[in-house]
């Protein structure tokens, strides 16, 4: 795909979004169900995913563990964002690399040490650029995959998160 084609595919969405704003907001949805043992069954839309403890909690690392999910939805999101910005300035990339490093420290979400925290202390994202583009490009390349990707900002800017349940009737 080249800039024009990508331009001629965004620009009706673009012109629908600002005429009604209202049209812009979706709702993306993930769903799961219990599975054997301690594992949870995730619809990913194009596949059936089992996601289990990771070995260091005591899981069998036959499973998805949930913080590998996480990391490469970071990845995915950031190589496609990266890719159409690309592709809308007309920024060659003959190869591009992405790799996603967390931080955790298993205690806290094992309930060893309560100053540990649950979740991840810190997560690196490294891209590979094969390019001869300028520096100037690149930065602005950057820049702009780290404002457009879903993933980045919303683990740089969390949202309001909240939990519901409900009871099933018997």
């Amino acid at each position: 795909m080249n800039s024009d084609e990508l331009r001629s595919i965004q620009a009706p969405l673009k012109d629908r979004y600002r005429e009604a704003p209202d049209a812009a907001l979706i709702t993306l949805r993930a769903q799961g169900r219990l599975g054997e043992g301690v594992s949870c069954k995730v619809e990913t839309g194009k596949a059936l995913v089992t996601a289990g403890l990771h070995p260091a909690t005591g899981g069998t690392g036959l499973a998805a563990c949930s913080g590998d999910m996480l990391l490469e939805a970071l990845v995915a999101c950031a190589g496609v964002t990266l890719n159409a910005v690309a592709t809308a300035f007309g920024i060659v990339l003959r190869d591009a690399t992405l790799q996603a490093e967390g931080d955790l420290d298993f205690r806290g979400t094992l309930g060893v040490a309560k100053d540990a925290p649950v979740g991840f202390r810190a997560i690196r994202l490294s891209i590979d650029l094969d390019t001869d583009a300028s520096d100037d490009e690149i930065a602005t390349l950057l820049r702009l995959t780290e404002r457009y990707c879903v993933v980045y900002q919303t683990l740089a800017r969390p949202p309001a998160l909240a939990v519901t349940h409900r009871r099933r009737p018997r």
